[in-house]
């Protein structure tokens, strides 16, 4: 039996079994994952090596910038399954291709 999180399990498990409990990134990561077939190859409760950690995916939005307030919102159909690696890479890579704001700050007159 795979471990579960201790809340939202009727959220995280659907999406979960959607993706056959491996991560779902394609690359966003900046991580082309050539040698799995364009996926990443990490899967729940596995470990990252012999001496490596447990993976713990969780669900997430497919957009990792998403806002926190918007994310727990989201219906099932719209989260992902991901390694804690590929999202924390994801979502640096989508803030720094963001664009940067032209609106005046809070001094600027």
């Amino acid at each position: 039996m795979k471990s579960q999180p201790l809340a939202a399990v009727d959220v995280w498990r659907p999406v979960m079994e959607a993706a056959g409990y491996r991560c779902q990134c394609t690359g966003s990561c900046g991580n082309d994952h050539a040698k799995t077939d364009g996926r990443c190859p990490r899967e729940h409760d596995a470990y990252t090596s012999k001496h490596g950690h447990r993976i713990r995916l969780m669900a997430a939005p497919a957009d990792p910038l998403t806002p926190h307030a918007k994310a727990v919102a989201l219906p099932v159909g719209e989260l992902r399954a991901w390694c804690p690696e590929c999202h924390t890479a994801a979502a640096r890579r989508a803030r720094s291709a963001a664009p940067v704001d032209d609106a005046p700050g809070l001094f600027d007159l």
